[in-house]
């Protein structure tokens, strides 16, 4: 008996350490004065300097907080219309379109890229910034659809249709009910889908054109030459910045349950 009610210890204890382990090496080695990242020489804020005076991470950082930027805005658009389109329409083949509106988060990366770079070629798209907002707003749009499609589920319909018999236009009651009670999951959705834009490499990798870097990529090329203290001040950096996200996500998500 008490060897079952360990085991839950244990578990968690092996999934902190494989999990957690390596990114706090990470964060601790971005820290580390020597040159070789093997190597501890002592606490030193260097190489964070150093990244900050680098152009090109500069320039890949901008391109990527654009690219991030305009693939969440587009995503809340096609996303929220497409939530609510759902919503107004009963039908039994929803499930079958619901279940392929998810099919671009649950796709293998890689599949997806090879997918994009194929239908790009075919339509003589050049490769740079539009594709790369194109690729990244289809598995942007999926996150939005979910926690919208969720917070309309959970909606009282009454109230909307009280708004209406009082000679409520849709466009009113649209902006005056429903966007309100809708905006904590458009929020959610957005700082979730930026956070998943700015961080691929993947199918960014696939699709980018030769003038166009994004911070992600940036990472990947320089990381063939070996990891730097400068790529785990980097990493550090990118990891807080998504973990701010998230959690903002989670708590307006939760604040509106």
């Amino acid at each position: 008996m008490k060897n079952r009610t360990k085991l839950p210890f244990i578990y968690l204890t092996v999934f902190m350490v494989i999990t957690y382990i390596p990114i706090v090496l990470t964060v601790i080695y971005s820290f580390n004065e020597s040159k070789i990242s093997s190597v501890w020489g002592g606490w030193s804020f260097s190489w964070y300097q150093e990244l900050f005076r680098d152009r090109d991470m500069k320039e890949a950082l901008i391109n990527s907080l654009i690219l991030a930027s305009l693939s969440c805005l587009s995503a809340v658009f096609i996303g929220t219309l497409g939530a609510l389109g759902m919503s107004k329409i009963k039908r039994k083949s929803n499930g079958i379109v619901e279940y392929f509106s998810m099919i671009p988060i649950m796709i293998p990366e890689i599949i997806s890229g090879m997918v994009f770079l194929a239908a790009f070629s075919f339509m003589g798209l050049p490769f740079g910034m539009t594709t790369l907002v194109i690729a990244h707003t289809s598995f942007c749009i999926p996150y939005l659809f979910m926690m919208v499609k969720a917070s309309l589920a959970g909606m009282d319909k009454n109230i909307e249709e009280a708004a209406r018999d009082l000679g409520a236009s849709p466009v009113r009651v649209f902006f005056d009910i429903t966007l309100p009670l809708i905006r904590p999951a458009v929020l959610s959705g957005m700082l979730l889908s930026f956070a998943m834009s700015f961080d691929d490499v993947v199918i960014s990798i696939f699709v980018t054109g030769p003038k166009v870097n994004t911070l992600p990529i940036k990472i990947y090329t320089r990381l063939k030459t070996g990891v730097t203290p400068e790529i785990n001040a980097l990493a550090s950096i990118m990891l807080t910045v998504t973990i701010i996200l998230l959690v903002i996500s989670d708590q307006i998500r939760r604040r509106h349950m």
